[in-house]
């Protein structure tokens, strides 16, 4: 039996936000590099299901190898820290300078890995430009791409607070991944776990910003209508907004709070 109770993972939450505060800027550049190329490439393995099979649940259900193997490996990925390294500030274990520091080497890592993949794959896919027919996953990324930004522009602030929602229910579901994969000491029980709310959240179409890191950078490079103010001000400003209330509020400050409170001994009347 290798399950790990709540309880004990609300004591794991808050020292794995306490040992993620205290990596050097290099190990957070690189295992921030490396979890946004494995989500791009999880990405493109859920296209690449989705339109071979025209089923969309079959790309949701492929989609999570990416983020089990950074759960697997301790890689880190800003989505899923949004959850736990505020609460290590909140708690006072650290300090705001070392939260925000670590977040935004994350997402700078988790960024350069997304778009690296999102070059190598135009590169691979075009041949370096020289292909210009186009096969269904680039395609699908340029749809995405455009829909993900100038989709949500054209609906004005209906549109972007679509978005900040979108985001919201999908940090609340990848957070519950990383907490779950908590519950499991076994290689394969930690699969399972981290693996569920993963799948929900993509097969529900939600908003991520290290995946919008490389679908719509990616769209771009294959000719989607979308500009670098597009992609930033419609997306990823929003979306990233939306991701830390719903990793921190929904599943971090939630679960945390809920089971790391002492047990309330009764008191017995003289």
């Amino acid at each position: 039996m290798d399950y790990i109770s709540p309880k004990e993972v609300a004591g794991a939450m808050m020292s794995t936000a306490i040992n993620k505060s205290a990596l050097p800027i290099k190990d957070l550049l690189i295992r921030g590099a490396l979890s946004g190329a494995l989500l791009a490439i999880s990405v493109t393995l859920a296209l690449m299901a989705t339109t071979q099979t025209g089923l969309s649940l079959i790309g949701a259900f492929v989609f999570p190898v990416g983020f089990v193997i950074i759960v697997i490996l301790g890689l880190e990925l800003v989505t899923g820290s949004f959850s736990l390294v505020p609460l290590a500030w909140f708690e006072g274990k650290i300090t705001f300078k070392s939260m925000l520091s670590n977040l935004s080497w994350v997402f700078l890592g988790n960024l350069v890995g997304s778009v690296l993949f999102a070059v190598l794959f135009w590169a691979a896919s075009t041949e370096t430009g020289q292909i210009r027919d186009l096969g269904a996953v680039e395609k699908a990324l340029i749809t995405i791409s455009e829909k993900k930004t100038i989709g949500y522009g054209f609906h004005g602030p209906a549109g972007l607070f679509a978005a900040f929602v979108k985001a919201i229910l999908c940090n609340w579901m990848v957070c519950m991944g990383v907490v779950m994969s908590m519950t499991s000491k076994s290689t394969l029980g930690k699969i399972l776990a981290a693996g569920i709310p993963i799948f929900i959240f993509f097969a529900l179409g939600y908003e991520h910003a290290v995946v919008n890191m490389f679908v719509i950078p990616a769209g771009m490079m294959f000719g989607a209508n979308v500009s670098l103010t597009d992609w930033w001000l419609y997306n990823q400003l929003i979306v990233t907004t939306g991701n830390i209330v719903g990793g921190l509020l929904f599943t971090g400050m939630a679960i945390y709070y809920t089971y790391s409170k002492k047990e309330q001994q009764s008191v017995t009347p003289n």
